[in-house]
């Protein structure tokens, strides 16, 4: 082997073991090109195609639905139980209020990482519909379920103690389905880099 080609080998395997390159010298899109997809710093998650979801991430994505939910599944109960709601009226408006704060919420952490509201409504759509609509059917099922709760007035400990165990079932319930997602890459996978 004889000229560059020769002294290009001679330079790379120098005492017969490869030159080691510091990773500095490196660019930044060949270190984007060996990043494996699927990985926490593609998603902010482990989940993604061939990864694997943690039950960390599954229940810190079901808690934050789970506060805006209960937001307005209270809210929505309370002023159904005061108004002398039909219980259909009063479930409608406790399921009206639990998408909108639940949104509201993601909306309102987005906004502070500096993205605007039509992109953190289109971020918050995708990443907590399915896990809101599966709360609140849970939840509403329950206080239904429950002898008496829907008619209890807003003094009575059954009315009170059917919401936090309804809230309860449906952090319970939602947080697998919520684990799949993420390990899929979509449902709180979709904005947690943004968070971070």
């Amino acid at each position: 082997m004889t000229g560059p080609r020769r002294h290009a080998a001679h330079d790379r395997f120098r005492g017969g073991a490869p030159r080691h390159i510091p990773p500095d010298q490196h660019g930044s899109a060949e270190h984007t090109a060996h990043r494996p997809r699927g990985t926490r710093a593609d998603l902010g998650t482990r989940g993604g195609p061939g990864g694997k979801a943690t039950w960390r991430a599954a229940a810190s994505a079901t808690l934050h639905c789970l506060t805006g939910c209960a937001i307005g599944e209270v809210l929505g109960m309370v002023i159904g139980t005061a108004l002398a709601w039909s219980q259909a009226s009063t479930v409608i408006l406790a399921v009206a209020l639990a998408f909108f704060f639940g949104y509201l919420l993601t909306m309102l952490g987005l906004h502070r990482a500096g993205i605007g509201w039509r992109t953190g409504l289109r971020l918050a759509l995708a990443a907590d519909t399915v896990s809101i609509l599966v709360m609140e059917v849970v939840d509403n099922a329950v206080m239904v379920a429950v002898p008496g709760a829907m008619d209890a007035g807003l003094t009575s400990s059954l009315f009170w103690g059917a919401l936090a165990f309804s809230l309860l079932v449906a952090f319970v319930v939602t947080a697998p389905i919520n684990k799949w997602l993420i390990g899929r890459g979509k449902g709180h996978a979709v904005i947690h880099a943004h968070h971070h």
